[in-house]
């Protein structure tokens, strides 16, 4: 497409289907207004919730409520995404966006007073009361945070003071994303062009040395002209986590971050030590990309360079979509059912067209079909891509199918599995088959790259946030050159000695937005790793491999995260998983050696 077409120019067939969701506004606005009147009357349940049954008719009231509001907000949301500048749409989006927090607001007496009764009443309430039963998880998870819960002036004093808390997050981003500039620099073909955070990933993979090499100097350069400044907005950004740990009586912020999903710590620190007692693999690696690239001396500007570059392959859509499903193969006929119904029935938005959202996303509600975003362009990053949110959608499928409305979301923990599996799934299929060589080192190179960045990479962060943490914990205070230092002494041990840990680097902590979300970036590579662990176990045909992986899609939130995979036969508190994915990585570099 030379020119990007118009909504309206896109045919029906390469759109989503939402007219599923509400036929026309008219039906939409109806909805919403039968909302507004039915919604008030949850917060007739203030101070009644006394015993078995006042409980259980709240519970079916909300969910009544919840999922029409759901399903009102979906749709407004998906109708904008399709066309941002539609002000239709902005204004749909506008009101139920504001509505939301209204409704939040008729609900927020339902934690405190479930709180505010004995454990041992409630225990007796769900025995006695037998439609309380199913509910019995989602009321003890509540009861778990008890000692966590502060008085309700305390609990209001937090909530009013949240916006001014969230203000180390805000300077970050707005200094990073909106005051700083990084100047021009020459690219391949000798023009002087704008440094911008969205055009470095290019540069730094340029195939032209000094074209890598200008970017990562300039961009670093910048951030090290301000690093006292954003130095001091990360320890805020830390202080506050702490401070809040502190106030609702967690031994540490790690403890505050994961109990309340009842990961175990040793979780997040076990992983942390597997990758320290497998590093020589990346410092292999970092020697096998300097041969590859016929390197004299390997800098930190050269990591992301491919060792082999191919000609653009053109995969139309539907080619796209049997390159997938033959990846899929080994889940089975139901799961390739699912998919290909979810290709016709109109779960996917393909093509882009003018003011559509950018990226790619799987999002739905309980009574909605699992729709999937993509501005799919033809190219096999594309095909990976339409992997990775199917799915995504199949495990909302079959949550949703498979778990009442309060069970059906899955965790954060859990949520990138799936798609993983399949994108692990993907690329096993695609090394596997192909036949010229260029294409097989290319397409080794692109896993190895997903396993160093996504796991090698973000326990190498997971552990700056452990050392951040608890320093300033005991009370010793971290300054722009002692957090240089701990990113430098990180570089040096994770890349080994082949590598040149230019200064510029140093200061690349301040860069990372994912800082100011406590302790996040662990799950990229624990999901990674239980995603690898499930494609082995299918790929190599282990008894019992799909039915468990199935029995993880199906379980939505219905238990804690930890017990869910460890049902499915991945256990995160061991190091099994991770072993797992340096195992096929050490394969990789050997059939890239060869």
């Amino acid at each position: 497409m030379s020119e990007l077409k118009k909504r309206e120019e896109i045919e029906d067939k390469f759109k989503w289907n939402i007219d599923k969701v509400y036929k026309n506004i008219e039906d939409w606005e109806n909805d919403f207004e039968d909302l507004k009147k039915e919604a008030v009357k949850l917060r007739e349940f203030s101070g009644k919730l006394t015993n078995g049954e006042s409980i259980l008719e709240y519970f079916a009231l909300n969910e009544k409520i919840s999922r029409k509001a759901e399903t009102l907000y979906v749709y407004a949301h998906l109708k904008y995404d399709e066309d941002t500048s539609n002000s239709t749409y902005q204004s749909l989006m506008s009101k139920v966006d504001i509505y939301m927090a209204e409704l939040a607001s008729y609900t927020a007496f339902f934690v405190p007073e479930i709180l505010s009764l004995d454990d041992k009443f409630i225990e007796d309430e769900i025995n006695r009361v037998e439609g309380l039963k199913p509910f019995k998880f989602l009321i003890e998870d509540i009861l778990k945070e008890k000692p966590h819960i502060l008085s309700k002036e305390m609990e209001e004093l937090l909530a009013a003071a949240s916006d001014c808390l969230d203000a180390p997050s805000a300077i970050h981003s707005i200094l990073t994303n909106a005051d700083m500039t990084f100047g021009k620099i020459e690219d391949e073909d000798g023009n002087e062009v704008e440094l911008t955070e969205g055009n470095y990933s290019s540069f730094i993979r340029s195939k032209n040395k000094d074209v890598r090499k200008a970017a990562f100097e300039r961009l670093f350069g910048e951030y090290e002209k301000l690093k006292n400044t954003l130095a001091t907005s990360l320890t805020a950004s830390i202080k506050t986590f702490n401070f809040s740990s502190k106030v609702r009586k967690y031994n540490s912020a790690l403890e505050a971050s994961l109990k309340p999903n009842n990961i175990p710590l040793e979780v997040y620190k076990n992983a942390v030590k597997v990758i320290n007692d497998n590093l020589n693999s990346l410092h292999r690696y970092v020697q096998i990309k300097k041969k590859l690239l016929g390197l004299d001396e390997i800098h930190m500007y050269d990591l992301y360079v491919p060792v082999i570059e191919i000609p653009k392959e053109k995969i139309e859509f539907n080619e796209g979509v049997n390159i997938v499903l033959d990846a899929l193969k080994p889940l089975g006929t139901e799961y390739l059912d699912i998919f290909k119904s979810g290709v016709n029935d109109g779960w996917i938005d393909i093509y882009e067209n003018k003011g559509k959202r950018g990226g790619a996303y799987s999002w739905g509600g309980y009574d909605t079909m699992p729709y999937v975003l993509l501005n799919y362009n033809n190219e096999l990053g594309d095909v990976s891509t339409l992997a990775h949110e199917m799915g995504h959608s199949i495990h909302s499928y079959y949550s949703r199918k498979e778990q009442s409305y309060y069970y059906a979301n899955y965790t954060l923990f859990c949520a990138e599995v799936a798609s993983t599996t399949n994108e692990s799934l993907l690329i096993h299929y695609l090394i596997e088959k192909e036949t010229d060589q260029k294409k097989k080192l290319y397409l080794i190179n692109q896993e190895l790259e997903q396993i160093r960045t996504t796991v090698f990479r973000q326990l190498m962060f997971a552990e700056f946030e452990l050392y951040t943490h608890e320093t300033l914990e005991q009370g010793i205070p971290l300054t722009a050159e002692d957090y240089n230092k701990a990113w430098h002494d990180l570089n040096v041990k994770y890349f080994g000695n082949e590598i040149i840990i230019d200064k510029e680097i140093d200061v690349e902590w301040s860069r990372i937005p994912h800082f100011y979300s406590d302790f996040y970036v662990y799950q990229y590579a624990t999901g990674y790793a239980a995603a690898s662990a499930f494609s082995k176990d299918i790929l190599e045909g282990k008894e019992g491999a799909v039915e468990k992986y199935k029995g993880f899609l199906k379980a939505g939130g219905s238990d804690y995260p930890i017990n869910i995979l460890k049902n499915a036969g991945v256990d995160m508190t061991t190091n099994v998983p991770i072993e797992a994915t340096i195992k096929r990585f050490n394969e990789l570099l050997d059939m890239i050696e060869k």
